[in-house]
């Protein structure tokens, strides 16, 4: 395998209720699972590739609880990656190369479509819970706080999993709104459900 290793952030908006029971491997809200992520990586490499400062984002979908599989998956590349950083998160994404998250993920998303290569922008602040998502051509997310009901402050939650294969400390926000538009097996629209948003830390290396 090709070494390699990535740090940054990710904002993950899903059609579950705030917390996602699929962190606490209970079934999903609604029985179903379907989300848009992105991800910035801050500084990484594959192999002799540097991945600093590359974004991407995943629209992924479940008929069920994610352990039970049969997941589909899109992945979708900046188009300010080189052909050699497209073909590295190709790479990782199949789970092939090791690392947890990779792994699992290629584990229970069978159903892989043609990879995008798309204009993103993609910002995120963990201590604010604030984000926005935009992958021109397939859709977008918006994150803010989740609000006291009656007082309109902002309420704070953390999903902590010392043993997590994505993070060990997970922000939780809302989202107020995702929608992915294309292609059509992927669509999906929801509003005012879970967001998480947290640094990843991922290597097919020893620690």
């Amino acid at each position: 395998m090709i070494q390699w290793k990535i740090r940054g952030e990710n904002m993950s908006s899903c059609n579950c209720d705030w917390g996602c029971p699929c962190q606490f491997n209970a079934h999903p809200t609604h029985g179903t699972c379907e989300a848009i992520v992105g991800f910035r990586i801050a500084e990484g490499h594959f192999g002799d590739v540097d991945l600093s400062g590359v974004l991407f984002a995943a629209a992924a979908k479940w008929p069920g609880p994610l352990h039970e599989g049969n997941g589909t998956i899109l992945l979708v590349a900046d188009n300010k990656c080189t052909p050699a950083q497209i073909d590295s998160l190709l790479q990782l994404a199949s789970g092939k190369n090791g690392g947890s998250f990779f792994e699992i993920i290629s584990a229970v998303c069978p159903n892989v479509l043609e990879p995008k290569v798309a204009a993103i922008t993609f910002q995120a602040d963990r201590d604010k819970r604030t984000g926005t998502l935009h992958v021109d051509g397939v859709g977008h997310s918006k994150v803010e706080p989740i609000k006291n009901p009656v007082t309109g402050e902002e309420h704070r939650a953390r999903i902590n999993l010392p043993n997590g294969f994505e993070y060990e400390t997970a922000e939780v926000g809302n989202t107020v709104h995702f929608t992915v538009t294309s292609p059509d097996a992927m669509k999906m629209e929801y509003s005012n459900c879970h967001a998480h948003l947290c640094e990843i830390n991922w290597s097919n290396q020893a620690a």
